[in-house]
């Protein structure tokens, strides 16, 4: 095997340009670096809200188009999020399908349509899910629970917790038709308070636009690493470190 010298005279080069490195590169790993540690942290970054977090968190500008470069030359992807999984419930635990009561309905005022939903967010290696019931006039959310899976339980809890703060339960309870909100003993609850379920279409999300774009805005505007991290151990820590 050929020595160091010997392979800088075979080239007709100095040994020290064998070990030489182009700046920039040396420049970009190092940038490399910092991007994989935010990465590692927080999976489902893209370029732009890594950018994000050296502005807010490191305190140090980065052009995003940089980052991106440094991403794609370093093969550095977001974790996709996942679609939502449904837990099917046996045709026993459903009830048939709830029509559609608000789509002409506009609320007027306070606690006449309650919309809810639940959405999933990725944290130390697993999914959290975050389901909410907000007022269709105020925007207001009005309860909120966090679980490690979603199911009926999850949504009548915070069912629960809504009915209890406000002092009127609504006329209508809007949703999507996931199983959580099909089942019979979560449609049961809401019509003990002579609440009307009322639920979209399938595959027609924006007819629950308010509850989509909350969490849009929420996942947009509150980035995960300020929404769940650190994760506390009591659920009422969870809710003052969350809003």
């Amino acid at each position: 095997m050929l020595t160091k010298a010997a392979q800088a005279r075979s080239l007709g080069i100095s040994r020290q340009a064998l070990y030489y490195q182009p700046r920039q590169q040396k420049k970009d790993e190092m940038l490399r670096d910092e991007i994989l540690a935010i990465c590692q942290e927080h999976p489902t970054y893209g370029h732009k809200r890594v950018a994000m977090h050296f502005v807010h968190q490191l305190k140090r500008k980065v052009n995003k188009k940089r980052i991106r470069r440094i991403m794609n030359k370093f093969h550095i992807a977001p974790r996709v999020m996942r679609k939502r999984k449904y837990v099917k419930n046996s045709q026993e635990d459903k009830i048939d399908t709830v029509p559609n009561r608000v789509k002409t309905i506009r609320a007027i005022q306070p606690d006449v349509v309650w919309a809810g939903d639940f959405t999933e967010m990725w944290f130390k290696n697993r999914w959290v899910y975050l389901a909410t019931v907000i007022d269709l006039y105020t925007r207001e959310v009005i309860a909120w629970q966090i679980g490690f899976h979603h199911s009926a339980q999850l949504v009548l809890d915070v069912l629960e917790e809504a009915i209890n703060k406000r002092p009127y339960t609504p006329s209508f309870f809007h949703s999507d038709q996931g199983s959580e909100y099909t089942s019979r003993v979560f449609i049961a609850r809401l019509v003990k308070d002579g609440i009307e379920p009322s639920q979209s279409p399938k595959g027609n999300p924006w007819y629950n636009g308010t509850q989509e774009s909350f969490y849009s805005l929420l996942k947009t505007k509150l980035p995960i690493s300020v929404t769940l991290i650190p994760w506390f151990e009591s659920r009422s820590q969870r809710k003052r470190k969350i809003f």
